[in-house]
């Protein structure tokens, strides 16, 4: 059996990544069988290697070797890409076509980006894998192939089987055996590796000087994320060879073309964490929003039954439970307890102290009914205030809460994160949003 260093030689395969070592000593030892092989990893992991390393260690080598790539392949053409089709199967078939699964028999095809197959391609494939029978587009005929399938993926297969967006008896005919590619930043040892080379194949390619970084250079680019992986290296490489005079490269010039890198790393957050996050705060808004509406639509039946008895005894004994829905356990006897009625422009502002100071009503002796006119008046005066009152700010109370929260748990983050139902990351980007 070929030992991991002499094919990594073979296949110029750089790098001593425990990880990467692995994936080529499973590849080598799946070869000389005919089981189907899943091979998963970011995009730019380099997964296009292995299928050839699988293909040219096994009995098919002297097959044919087809790579497909089924996410650049149209939906609506795929099925006969992969299986062929008859004369007059569709518009455009002007004659007879053999598919790949007909042309790699007695080889190995190798389908890269699977997980993107509509599932109507599925089906068939899953049919190819059970018993090695096709069926032409077109055609009634079923018609055998012996082929060694070697698929990968970059899909979270687990996640596109839950949204029913690939098979899940698919997935376990492929994946019989699975070999997983580390991503680039997970392989520090190699990153300088793998630029080196870069460097050193563009300098013969462009015919100048090869560029050499410093060790602060080498340190900024084993930290960087590298989202593009061995892809990104290689374009980043070609482009400072390219681009760059000087052919020693400082900090701060490879600092310049790698992508969001500014005084810090760029921060990974993960989808699922942002989403719950937005979905808690926005949850506490509306909560908060729906039960001011309430508090609101409470507060101006009170105010008019107040004008229309003038008796606020009365009132009070007819409105008890929406007295003690709007101020909670808090003691409201002095709140409607003068037989006066007051007008609606003496009103005050409810402050933000507390509950039992919240909408204190400076009460007036009760005189004689106004004129119709002035009654008018009062009535839009009143309607007018009322308005002022619904025009809420989602800044401000979002801004309130938070203030309310801080000084209960005396600026402690993670008490008061957890009192709002939000991360702690979250509270924090709005303490400075907010210049808390």
């Amino acid at each position: 059996m070929e030992s991991v260093q002499a094919t990594k030689q073979r296949f110029g395969i750089i790098g001593n990544d425990p990880g990467l070592n692995r994936a080529i000593e499973k590849a080598i030892q799946v070869s000389p069988t005919d089981i189907s092989v899943l091979i998963t990893g970011e995009s730019g992991v380099g997964k296009e290697s292995i299928p050839k390393i699988i293909h040219s260690l096994s009995h098919r080598k002297h097959g044919k070797f087809i790579a497909v790539n089924c996410g650049a392949i149209p939906e609506g053409t795929i099925d006969s890409e992969l299986f062929g089709h008859e004369k007059g199967a569709f518009t455009g078939a002007t004659s007879t076509r053999s598919g790949y699964f007909e042309e790699a028999d007695g080889g190995t095809i190798f389908l890269d980006e699977v997980g993107e197959l509509p599932l109507t391609t599925q089906v068939r494939l899953l049919r190819v894998l059970e018993n090695g029978e096709f069926i032409k587009v077109g055609s009634s005929k079923v018609q055998k192939t012996n082929v060694r399938i070697v698929a990968a993926t970059n899909v979270q297969m687990f996640e596109a089987i839950k949204k029913n967006k690939f098979r899940e008896d698919l997935y376990y005919r492929l994946s019989t055996v699975e070999i997983s590619l580390p991503p680039l930043r997970e392989r520090k040892g190699d990153i300088h590796l793998l630029f080196r080379k870069f460097a050193s194949d563009f300098a013969s390619k462009y015919k100048m000087p090869t560029i050499r970084l410093t060790d602060e250079s080498i340190f900024l680019l084993e930290k960087y994320h590298w989202n593009g992986n061995i892809r990104q290296l290689r374009n980043v490489a070609e482009q400072i060879s390219v681009l760059e005079e000087n052919r020693n490269i400082v900090a701060n010039t490879l600092r310049g073309y790698l992508p969001n890198m500014g005084g810090n790393l760029p921060a990974i957050i993960d989808d699922k964490e942002k989403e719950s996050d937005f979905k808690n705060e926005r949850e506490i808004l509306y909560k908060v929003l729906f039960d001011m509406k309430s508090d609101l639509s409470d507060l101006k039946k009170l105010t008019l039954e107040l004008m229309k008895s003038g008796n606020a005894s009365d009132v009070q004994k007819d409105n008890e439970h929406l007295i003690n829905k709007i101020y909670g356990d808090s003691p409201h006897e002095t709140l409607l307890t003068e037989p006066d009625f007051p007008k609606p422009a003496q009103l005050s502002t409810p402050p933000e102290s507390s509950k039992e100071e919240y909408l204190q009503i400076e009460a007036t002796p009760y005189s004689e009914p106004p004129s119709d006119a002035s009654q008018k008046d009062d009535k839009y005066h009143f309607a007018e205030e009322i308005e002022e009152e619904e025009t809420l700010s989602l800044h401000d109370k979002e801004l309130e809460l938070i203030k309310k929260s801080l000084e209960r748990h005396k600026n402690k983050r993670k008490a008061a994160a957890e009192e709002l139902g939000i991360s702690e990351r979250t509270l924090y980007r709005k303490i400075k949003q907010f210049d808390l």
